[in-house]
């Protein structure tokens, strides 16, 4: 197996990822009838009985991602600084261990998040944003990929100010945005995986040509 196909296999997590997390979150919310998806954020889930399966849904994810960062690296063609958005994907998915190993916990019946887990969700959410935008300009010097990057830059853009109005706006108590905290979270999380999605079905399609080309 070349090294390019090798990347395609593992850009596979990419789309397994979502699937994934999004699973374990509904059946969360199913489970645990107190807890909002409206008003409260995904990790806040950690914070009831059953919680055990949102950390479970951290490393999960974590390493589902990492493997899609290292496969995405195998298939876009390097360049100078091309490593940086690797690096950057990678860090976000130390973010989500973090995550993990410091959930939000109860505190007199209300669900509290712990400092630590303030820095992995920072790491998280801006090592994926700024990752699309550095592997954005990766791509757009790669002809299979080029018509993606501009995708891709503007998700990595959008993410990045919307995780910025959400922790100014919504997370604390007293925000404007506050009551429609969880919202907004999840839609900055649906933008982070529709591009990994498409990232990776690009990456099988890239995969699909190449062994036709070989074939022929």
């Amino acid at each position: 197996m070349s090294a390019r196909t090798r990347g395609v296999a593992l850009a596979i997590a990419g789309i397994i990822a979502p699937i994934w997390f999004i699973t374990l979150v509904i059946i969360q919310g199913i489970l645990q009838p107190d807890y909002s998806h409206i008003t409260m954020p995904v990790s806040a889930l950690a914070a009831w009985p059953a919680g055990w399966m949102q950390r479970l849904n951290f490393y999960g994810v974590a390493a589902l991602m990492a493997i899609f960062a290292m496969g995405v690296h195998r298939t876009v063609q390097p360049t100078r600084y091309g490593l940086l958005g690797i690096v950057l994907l990678l860090a976000s998915c130390l973010g989500l261990v973090i995550a993990g190993l410091f959930p939000w916990i109860m505190v007199n019946g209300v669900p509290t998040e712990t400092k630590p887990h303030v820095v992995g969700a920072i790491l998280s959410f801006s090592g994926a944003s700024t990752g699309f935008i550095a592997l954005s300009s990766r791509m757009g010097a790669d002809a299979r990929w080029r018509s993606l990057a501009p995708y891709v830059l503007t998700t990595g853009l959008v993410m990045l100010i919307l995780f910025m109005v959400l922790g100014v706006f919504a997370i604390d108590d007293g925000t404007p945005l506050h009551p429609w905290a969880g919202l907004l979270q999840r839609v900055v999380v649906l933008l982070w995986f529709a591009c990994t999605t498409t990232i990776a079905f690009r990456a099988l399609r890239i995969g699909r040509n190449a062994s036709s080309a070989v074939a022929a």
